[in-house]
């Protein structure tokens, strides 16, 4: 059925969305930035799906479009504030993570389940739209060749906890960027989404603060950097921004900065990372800068930060950044997150 008309779907409130300026990162026609005083409360939103509609069948339903779009493009999903989360496992994780909280910070627009299927017992707010779509529907908007194991894809809000700020804007609030400085994951051009969202997983996963992106990295939202981090884009704070912006930061908070590099490098002479150096950063404000696996650490990055380097044994110059990643993370994660 070709249904054109949008209507309000009163039970569901994100934030509101602002014009942006096209030097931003992700360069899309609007912008999500960061307020936490801001109320999910406050607003409504607006599907391309009649309230009347419990089922679709057909791909060329504009719905289905609409969600083939989330899923494929960055511009689209930034300028809807909208994502598309396959698979129960990273809906059940954002859904559970989402009680923990006392404000929320994404809303669940929709969730889409198979024909026939039962609602999951694991969801137990029906506030949202629930509809069954066929399997090739499924396959269309999941981007699956087989959909045999996905039992659900939500279209969720791009949470609160994510912050776009525009490359032109030389004064920003960095206090309210992070509920706390303490341990800061800054990816430098990290382009493989596989591999941002497997940090951004693991810095999750080893109590960290947040994640700082610099330009050149892949948008987070993506539906692979999704896949890879679990559900984790949803769930750790994460500031998409520019060297001064960071900067501004590590003046505001003075945050120490590390950079992983290869310790193959003679001339710059890393240091090595050990436990008594994890140590001794225990109670310093600290970020961590990894470089893309082509082209490395950015001159930037090189000057601004300390370089620390994983001793390896054999004549390996390097590691895969999200496995190095995982090493810095766990070594030098928040003390009490530490059980060894």
């Amino acid at each position: 059925m070709q249904c054109t008309n949008i209507i309000s779907v009163t039970t569901i409130h994100p934030r509101k969305l602002q014009v942006r300026n096209s030097h931003s990162q992700f360069s899309v026609a609007q912008r999500q930035t960061h307020h936490p005083q801001s109320n999910l409360e406050d607003y409504d939103v607006k599907l391309p799906l009649p309230s009347h509609v419990k089922s679709i069948t057909s791909t060329s339903n504009p719905f289905v479009k609409h969600c083939h779009k989330l899923r494929q493009s960055s511009s689209y999903r930034h300028s809807h504030g909208s994502v598309l989360v396959v698979g129960a496992t990273p809906i059940r994780e954002i859904c559970g993570f989402q009680k923990s909280l006392q404000d929320k910070t994404v809303i669940i627009e929709c969730l889409l389940l198979p024909d026939n299927s039962e609602v999951p017992a694991w969801i137990d707010d029906l506030s949202f739209r629930i509809v069954h779509v066929s399997s090739v529907v499924m396959k269309k908007i999941s981007g699956m060749k087989s959909t045999e194991s996905i039992e659900a894809i939500a279209l969720m809000r791009i949470p609160t906890s994510f912050s776009d700020i525009d490359a032109d804007q030389k004064e920003a609030n960095c206090k309210t960027w992070f509920p706390s400085p303490h341990r800061v994951l800054v990816l430098d051009g990290i382009q493989d989404p596989g591999n941002l969202g497997t940090l951004l997983r693991s810095a999750t996963g080893f109590g960290w603060n947040g994640a700082f992106l610099l330009p050149g990295c892949c948008d987070p939202f993506n539906e692979k950097a999704l896949r890879a981090s679990r559900g984790a884009s949803f769930q750790l704070p994460i500031v998409s921004g520019t060297w001064n912006h960071l900067e501004s930061l590590k003046s505001e908070f003075q945050i120490k900065m590390l950079a992983g590099h290869p310790a193959t490098d003679k001339k710059s002479k890393p240091l090595h990372l050990s436990q008594k150096l994890a140590d001794s950063f225990s109670n310093v404000p600290l970020s961590l800068v990894l470089g893309s696996e082509g082209s490395g650490l950015s001159e930037k990055s090189r000057q601004q930060c300390e370089l620390v380097s994983i001793p390896m044994a054999g004549e390996f110059e390097s590691l895969n950044v999200s496995v190095a990643g995982g090493i810095f993370l766990y070594m030098l994660q928040p003390n009490k997150h530490k059980s060894f």
